[in-house]
């Protein structure tokens, strides 16, 4: 019998439920190894097992947080886990931040420590880097073969207590701690080392990597407003009733598109808003409050400008992990450019 226990958490997909169709897959927990885990208790070596295997569709997760993780929880809790594997998730944003969110939880509520696996740009990175050990992983699960034995050996240290050292040696993605050690050589002398190396051209390599953000030049005026057609796009969460598309109300990994055209005004009746970080009520009874159509239109007939665009575009803003925002707004922005819209109103909350 083996020493320690794991369970590993897996979405539909990597348990072979199915994709897309399946995504509201209910949290099921089976006994043993399944999909990718079959691999990773094989890596583990006989001291460990992972004893059981919690899969749970991404749509069901994102858009039922507070219960998804609550079940993760206990059935974390049956299983009398040592670890908890969760993934890995490569590219695949919602699945990353349904990892990192039953990872967090566990290691928080339970004391239990966990390893998950995400590609540099998965949501999820943003959002849970500095809370847990995320090993990075290419961007398909391509990469599948390369990155469990870095699970494994973090979850052999973890649970037998060795030291974990820093992202170079065991892979996983910097999370913004600052370790003291000694150096061989004293601060100053290290630094003119390498800006002598720098003004050379020779390589070095920095101490303490500052992040790099993404800056967007201000857009020109709109040159002839009269007839320029205004599309509405907004992170405030109004959506059609029923919410089709199943946005999420934080940590939205998807944005969705819809039809105003006709529409004079934003009715109650047809629209309402899913935002989890604000208070709802007055726009769930006035959604132009965010979707500012009723006013528009007026403008559009009093001839201020050209044409408004015949739908809008909708997410929800918080929590959600600024690399998803820049998909969102780069998916956006090629779809109007390609429809001749010369500007946004970009209504958030």
């Amino acid at each position: 019998m083996a020493k320690y226990k794991i369970v590993h958490y897996i979405n539909q997909f990597f348990a072979n439920v199915g994709g897309e169709d399946m995504a509201d897959y209910k949290p099921e927990l089976r006994e043993g190894a399944v999909g990718p885990g079959l691999k990773l208790n094989e890596l583990l070596g006989e001291d460990y097992e992972i004893v059981g295997t919690i899969i749970c569709g991404d749509n069901y997760f994102g858009e039922n947080l507070d219960e998804a993780t609550g079940i993760v929880l206990d059935m974390v809790k049956k299983c009398e886990a040592d670890a908890v594997v969760a993934g890995p998730a490569f590219n695949a944003g919602r699945y990353g931040v349904a990892c990192g969110t039953a990872c967090k939880a566990i290691e928080e509520e339970l004391n239990i420590p966990t390893v998950t696996g995400m590609y540099v740009e998965n949501p999820g990175v943003d959002m849970f880097r500095k809370d847990l050990l995320i090993v990075e992983t290419p961007n398909s699960a391509a990469g599948m073969r390369k990155v469990l034995p870095k699970i494994a050996k973090l979850v052999k240290k973890l649970v037998e207590g060795e030291e974990v050292l820093g992202p170079k040696e065991e892979g996983y993605i910097e999370r913004g701690i600052r370790v003291n050690y000694f150096a061989e050589k004293r601060g100053s002398d290290r630094a003119i080392d390498m800006l002598l190396k720098k003004i050379k051209g020779e390589e070095y390599v920095t101490e303490y990597e500052m992040p790099v953000f993404d800056r967007v030049d201000p857009a020109e005026p709109v040159k002839d407003i009269k007839n320029a057609t205004i599309a509405i796009v907004t992170s405030g969460g109004v959506v059609p009733t029923g919410n089709p598309d199943h946005i999420e109300s934080s940590n939205a990994t998807k944005y969705g598109e819809y039809s105003i055209a006709g529409m004079e005004t934003m009715s109650k009746d047809d629209f309402t808003t899913i935002h989890g970080g604000y208070d709802r009520q007055f726009v769930m009874e006035n959604p132009n409050l965010v979707v500012p159509l009723d006013v528009l239109r007026e403008l559009e007939k009093e001839g201020e400008f050209g044409k408004l665009y015949d739908s809008f575009f909708t997410t929800t803003g918080t929590g959600t992990a600024t690399g998803s925002a820049a998909k969102f707004g780069d998916d956006i922005g090629k779809k109007l450019i390609a429809d001749g819209v010369d500007a946004v109103i970009l209504v958030s909350t």
